[in-house]
């Protein structure tokens, strides 16, 4: 049996015990500690090691390392009125301890909702077409917006990321042939662009070969090259005037110089006297 002497003795260590446990904190270099005394905010300590004065003092701690929700998939009606599901990922750290703790009850599920929300309204501003193709762009403005309204809260949200835009079936299947009619498009339109090219180049072709007529005597005699080299047995082609000009002009002047007989080419003296029949 203990004396009393003994037993005071152990139920004032056991008390010791007690207060430190309940005035002692230990708290990591990401984490803080909002500490109130009495009720009434007092000051952010931390990090490393905390006192407090046991039942009057009391912290909450609040974890500043970025952290990272999913926000799950929300039903959203583009500005065209195309439904869809999108969800997406939120990154966001606390910056202000105070204001975490104080002006908002949960910071947590809080900055979860705004998300939901922020997420479904910015969207539904926005066509079909902007939300496939302007990703990137629509995660900063959902960002800019969050962070603008929870920095009352002492919150950060450093990024959005939209990570997926599901479609229904029949909205995919529309997607895919208009996709396909504007590949057609664009073919059609590279095709008489080709042919415009090719046009414009035979018209200045035809323009450098009609004002040089040398020109065109060498293309005629590429292209007889490039016939006779198909190993054809016969060839039938025409003969342009333009080559054979030069050798009617010599045949035109040797056929002047050329002397005459005498009486050639003078018409014969009409014959005298009557007629007869």
């Amino acid at each position: 049996m203990f004396s009393i002497e003994a037993l005071i003795v152990i139920f004032a260590l056991f008390a010791i015990v007690i207060c430190v446990g309940a005035s002692v904190r230990i708290l990591r270099e990401y984490e803080r500690a909002v500490v109130f005394t009495l009720g009434r905010f007092q000051k952010v300590k931390g990090p490393g090691l905390v006192l407090l004065i046991p039942f009057i003092q009391e912290m909450v701690r609040v974890d500043l390392r970025i952290q990272v929700i999913e926000i799950p998939s929300q039903d959203v009606i583009s500005h065209d009125n195309v439904s869809m599901k999108v969800d997406a990922v939120l990154y966001f750290n606390v910056v202000n301890p105070e204001r975490a703790i104080i002006q908002v009850q949960n910071y947590l599920p809080a900055t979860n909702m705004l998300a939901q929300t922020t997420l479904r309204a910015v969207l539904g501003q926005h066509e079909l077409d902007e939300m496939l193709s302007e990703r990137k762009k629509l995660s900063a403005d959902v960002q800019s917006i969050l962070d603008a309204q929870t920095e009352t809260w002492g919150i950060k949200v450093s990024n959005v990321e939209i990570r997926t835009v599901e479609l229904t079936e029949n909205m995919v299947r529309a997607i895919a042939k208009q996709a396909e009619a504007e590949r057609d498009r664009r073919a059609k339109v590279i095709h008489a662009e080709a042919e415009f090219q090719a046009s414009q180049t035979l018209v200045n072709a035809a323009k450098i070969l009609g004002s040089i007529p040398a020109a065109m005597q060498l293309r005629y005699l590429q292209t007889l090259t490039e016939i006779g080299a198909e190993q054809n047995s016969t060839i039938v082609f025409p003969m342009p005037i333009d080559i054979m000009k030069p050798f009617l002009d010599i045949i035109e002047k040797a056929d002047r110089s050329m002397p005459r007989p005498n009486g050639a080419g003078k018409a014969a003296p009409p014959l005298e006297g009557p007629v007869e029949h």
